[in-house]
């Protein structure tokens, strides 16, 4: 069977099994819908949480972007990574002591005050969606090239099967689909790697492949000799091409700190994720699928700087300098997409990659390098069709998750609690699964207007819970003195700058580059600024304004210590609903 046979093969089958188990799994309640009735599995909430993480961008555009930027690409690796950390320790355990189902429902008891409340969730549905525009983006790009559904047609086609096994579903359908997803996409992702690794340098481990040398097969490919290092040979041939060594940056060395702490921070107030830790049973529990989704997602991310790595020589060795009359299949399979275009300008019958705009012939789109790179290195059909899959998975997967906090943000923290509290629960999950549905098909809309790479958008929703969403859940587990004022004025001051710099320079004046920016910082970057903007606003407004009521102290008293040794005052509970 050639490469589309093999792709609708394994993608319907296995949207028949993603199908099958939210059906079997659905929600039949308002606790099954937001947090599975806490009773998932560490590890499996564990693989659930590695998966509703691992998305598009990790999946397809973080690799791709790493084999275009070489060292500067490393930002999104250390940044993803770290963050995951960062909230695993400092934020998931004590946010599920709380026992609330959203972070805004964690904010406005925090802040006893119902505008705060209001606030966070406005941040959570911008953040979420636009993290969702990048997931739909990552479904049209796979649809487009391997089933020739076009990307418009493949991001109305992610919107429809989100709904139907996300959305009917709620948390526990999307939980137990998402620990199927994690085995499809560790395959897809695995698999062509390590063909890849042993066709270059005859090791079956790609990490240990990347600093290996090459065998007779990979030096042929890439035109170098056997026994040379592969990095060696592809820092000469990113210099021949008059890029910089692969090993090196060209990026300001503060933008790509920028970065790093933009993601860092903003992993720690992802609402999606945070929402994850909520449907073990017991707060260890937090803790014990913290570090088993660690180990989950290590087994990507140690993998994507070598896919990187093998992206970036193959495509090149098979591009540059070929016949541009007999391009490679892959090119030109692609080509149909839009996201690659080659045209011979000099008239010299040959194709030619240069770091200079003008002597370049070839444009190839990072966000394409992962799906393309098995069939650069001419693996089997199945192989290709793997890839596919997985890249579907890992897109919808933390769509559904998502959308679910889209969906509990407007059924539950505005409806439910602020605007109609005698709401009905059965009420309340249909206006849930109309405001998903409802955002599914704003977001696709808008993903077919991107403002940038999958990875890049993806980065923008990171800043915008960094600066929003980071200062005000810090503060309020650790800084009894935060007050409602300084919250609302925090996140407002850092979701206006982050947004409006984001907005300024993606959407309304792309074509300001690097000397426009603020400190040489890029948009994908300015979310570290926002944060010091948010907790600077947040400390001098809670300072001048008067403090919390001593029984919000004694709740954040309760989130750090055994219930045993709480302040009196919360009954014992840790919790407090102010209207």
């Amino acid at each position: 069977m050639g490469v589309i046979a093999w792709t609708w093969l394994i993608v319907v089958a296995s949207f028949v099994l993603y199908f099958g188990i939210a059906l079997y799994t659905r929600a039949r309640s308002a606790v099954d819908y937001y947090v599975a009735d806490r009773s998932v599995n560490p590890v499996l909430n564990g693989m659930a949480t590695g998966t509703d993480w691992m998305s598009a961008a990790s999946f397809m555009s973080m690799a791709g972007l790493m084999a275009v930027m070489g060292r500067d690409g490393s930002a999104y690796l250390m940044g993803w990574t770290g963050g995951y950390v960062l909230l695993a320790v400092l934020l998931a355990p004590y946010l599920r002591k709380y026992g609330k189902y959203t972070v805004p429902q964690f904010v406005g008891d925090r802040y006893y005050s119902t505008a705060a409340r209001v606030v966070a969730l406005l941040c959570a549905i911008a953040i979420s969606f636009v993290y969702v525009v990048g997931q739909m983006r990552g479904v049209g790009i796979v649809l487009a090239r391997f089933l020739g559904t076009g990307i418009a047609n493949g991001v109305l086609v992610a919107a429809v099967v989100v709904f139907l096994y996300g959305v009917l579903g709620g948390m526990k359908g999307i939980t137990y689909t998402q620990v199927a997803q994690y085995v499809v996409l560790i395959a897809g992702y695995l698999v062509p790697a390590i063909f890849v690794s042993l066709l270059l340098t005859g090791s079956p481990v790609p990490p240990l492949g990347m600093g290996g040398t090459l065998t007779p097969e990979g030096a042929a490919l890439l035109g170098a000799k056997p026994g040379q290092e592969l990095l060696e040979v592809l820092n000469r041939i990113s210099v021949d091409l008059g890029f910089p060594a692969f090993t090196s940056g060209w990026k300001p060395r503060l933008d790509v700190v920028a970065i790093t702490v933009a993601l860092m921070v903003g992993t720690a107030g992802l609402p999606h994720i945070i929402i994850r830790f909520f449907t073990v049973p017991k707060i260890r529990d937090a803790r014990s699928s913290a570090g088993w989704a660690l180990v989950f997602i290590a087994v990507l991310y140690t993998t994507a700087p070598a896919v990187a790595v093998f992206a970036r020589a193959t495509s090149v060795a098979t591009v540059h300098g070929r016949p541009a009359a007999e391009p490679p299949g892959w090119l030109a399979a692609w080509r149909g997409t839009g996201l690659v275009s080659y045209q011979d300008r000099d008239g010299d019958g040959r194709l030619s990659m240069s770091a200079d705009p003008a002597r370049n012939e070839v444009v190839v789109d990072p966000d394409v390098l992962v799906l393309a790179n098995p069939e650069i290195a001419r693996l089997p059909a199945w192989v290709v069709a793997l890839v596919v899959a997985g890249a579907l998975g890992a897109a919808l997967s933390t769509a559904a998750g998502l959308l679910l906090v889209i969906a509990a943000g407007v059924s539950h923290d505005l409806l439910k609690s602020v605007l109609y509290p005698r709401m009905t629960d059965r009420a309340e999950l249909w206006a849930a699964r109309l405001a998903a549905v409802s955002a599914s098909a704003l977001a696709a809309w808008f993903a077919l207007r991107p403002s940038g790479r999958v990875a890049e958008v993806v980065a923008h929703a990171f800043g915008l819970a960094a600066s929003s969403f980071f200062p005000v859940i810090l503060a309020g587990i650790f800084w009894k003195r935060a007050t409602k004022e300084g919250a609302i004025a925090g996140m407002t001051a850092g979701m206006l700058f982050t947004g409006g710099y984001i907005g300024w320079f993606r959407v309304l004046h792309p074509e300001h580059g690097p000397a426009h920016w603020l400190l040489g910082i890029s948009p994908e970057g300015i979310g570290a600024v926002g944060m010091l903007v948010a907790f600077s606003v947040l400390v001098a407004v809670s300072l001048v304004t008067v403090a919390p009521p001593r029984d919000v102290q004694d709740l954040v008293a309760s989130l750090r210590y055994p219930r045993e040794a709480q302040p009196t005052g919360t009954g014992g509970t840790g919790r407090r609903v102010f209207r």
